[in-house]
């Protein structure tokens, strides 16, 4: 008698989901707040200075901080009505509202 055929396997798909709205506010917010400077400073070991760099950068942006932040609320809250909520697909990525 011949052994049996082990039952295929299903493979899960390698893929992953993309914010749109989170990934736009979080650059955006990056580059508001001068975050890749401050983190150059603070590798560089003078963290008083990276600290001291942040926090005037986000003083002199706060105006354009919390509208970052007020457009992504709303953009999020009228996303949520969205049946599928997928802008777009390409390969295993997967950009969603």
């Amino acid at each position: 008698m011949a052994p049996r055929k082990a039952a295929p396997r299903k493979r899960t798909k390698k893929s992953f989901t993309i914010s749109a709205i989170e990934a736009g506010t979080a650059l955006s917010l990056a580059q508001s707040t001068g975050a890749s400077t401050a983190v150059q400073q603070a590798l560089g070991g003078n963290l008083n200075e990276a600290l001291t760099s942040l926090s005037t950068t986000v003083m002199g942006n706060k105006q354009k901080i919390i509208g970052t932040l007020g457009a992504a609320f709303v953009a999020k809250a009228l996303t949520k009505s969205f049946s599928s909520g997928t802008l777009a697909k390409l390969g295993p990525i997967r950009i969603r509202a």
